[in-house]
């Protein structure tokens, strides 16, 4: 598999990854100025050479890795048989700078219902890179007049129209995809929430609604077999409550800023403990004050 394929390969399965390149070239070296591979905590693809610089490149990338870095870090090595080696003699002649580039996991979202908030949401989310799913069961919301705006989109956009059970999405999303509620429909929306608290791979797990709305939901879970703590899985209501207005838009921005710090202390407390994203970080924290629900 060639380098472009494995950076595929990688965002697919949500996996980190370093991009190594080949800087600079002086003298004579097994591969040329702009090589390139990527290397994962358990694979590399392509090569930039082999022999002690391509093993040396492949032991940084995953000290980077194991450090969660995000800020790229070059090295240079001189292949000569006077210079010291860590993995055998390469003795080219040439000296060569490398460039290790992190490629990290991106945050993953799922909007049910792109309605009056969920798609002023998805426009925000949009302009950012992530991996963004659209789901709905009414198929007007995916026109192609309706979509064309997200043509440029600097997140990854999937659309998922599902006219029955939109909750069979949820099996199907990469793990620790936050997923927020906000369906045209109340009976939708539970059925939501029953199947995500269910499926354990996700992060988040946001609706949108009133106190009212989740003493309701929280009543049938509850008999349906849900313990406390795994409905304090649940934030409700969405977004910051330094933000009161009401209007679509003004909901939607709040809920996206909500993220986006979600987003920052996911990558904080990694780095932090230098273990796995911390999932089950609900945007904006639990909250008790009502939030009047819009549809």
């Amino acid at each position: 598999m060639d380098w472009l394929s494995a950076l595929e390969r990688l965002r697919s399965r949500r996996e980190a990854g370093v991009m190594v390149t080949l800087v600079s070239v002086r003298g004579h070296s097994p591969r040329a100025a702009g090589a390139k591979m990527v290397v994962s905590a358990e694979h590399t693809w392509d090569s930039i050479g082999g022999g002690n610089l391509e093993a040396v490149a492949v032991t940084r990338a995953r000290g980077l890795l194991a450090r969660f870095a995000t800020e790229p870090a070059t090295f240079t090595v001189n292949l000569s048989d006077q210079a010291p080696v860590e993995h055998g003699v390469q003795c080219c002649g040439g000296q060569v700078r490398v460039l290790l580039d992190p490629l990290p996991v991106l945050p993953a979202v799922a909007v049910f219902g792109v309605g009056h908030v969920g798609w002023e949401l998805a426009l925000i989310l949009a302009r950012h890179e992530l991996d963004l799913h659209l789901i709905d069961s009414r198929p007007e919301q995916f026109a192609d007049a309706r979509l064309a705006v997200l043509a440029d989109a600097t997140a990854r956009v999937h659309t998922h129209h599902v006219p029955v059970l939109p909750e069979l999405v949820l099996g199907e999303l990469p793990p620790g995809t936050h997923v927020l509620v906000m369906t045209h429909d109340h009976a939708e929306d539970a059925a939501l929430v029953d199947a995500a608290l269910r499926t354990e791979h996700l992060a988040s797990i946001g609706l949108i609604g009133s106190s009212a709305k989740w003493s309701r939901f929280g009543k049938k879970l509850r008999a349906d077999g849900h313990e406390p703590d795994v409905l304090a899985r649940v934030t409700t209501p969405i977004g910051l409550p330094e933000l009161a207005g009401k209007d679509p838009a003004t909901i939607a921005v709040g809920v996206a800023a909500a993220l986006l710090m979600a987003f920052e202390r996911e990558t904080t407390m990694s780095r932090a403990q230098a273990s796995p994203p911390v999932q089950d970080v609900p945007p904006g924290g639990r909250r008790t004050k009502p939030v009047t629900e819009r549809r």
